[in-house]
């Protein structure tokens, strides 16, 4: 699957979420790239800082990423259906960390 292909299907599972987890993301832009620079193998990456690290915020800082890595998601999933829900499973991942849960929360609620 192309990067534009692949793009279209991240900005439909972006989409799907539900309102109250996007609409207190704050400064944040969604990128998709192929793959990390550093070559880890990785389904998505949170840039910034999350909401329980801020003091004040809000004059002129650069806006925090979420990438959404498009290789590793294609080489984990066989099917349309699999990479949808990986890519769901990403947004909500790299999402929960802009609000502050870490992976180990994250682990116990079963997302990562």
């Amino acid at each position: 699957m192309d990067g534009e292909a692949f793009e279209a299907l991240v900005i439909e599972e972006l989409d799907k979420l539900p309102d109250d987890m996007v609409e207190g993301l704050d400064n944040v832009v969604f990128v998709v790239e192929d793959q990390p620079e550093n070559g880890d193998d990785l389904f998505g990456l949170y840039e910034g800082f999350a909401l329980t690290e801020r003091g004040q915020y809000g004059m002129g800082e650069l806006p925090d990423r979420i990438i959404v890595y498009r290789h590793a998601h294609l080489a984990a999933c066989g099917n349309e259906a699999a990479l949808r829900a990986e890519i769901h499973t990403t947004l909500v991942h790299e999402i929960a960390h802009f609000y502050g849960i870490d992976d180990e929360q994250l682990h116990e609620l079963g997302w990562a």
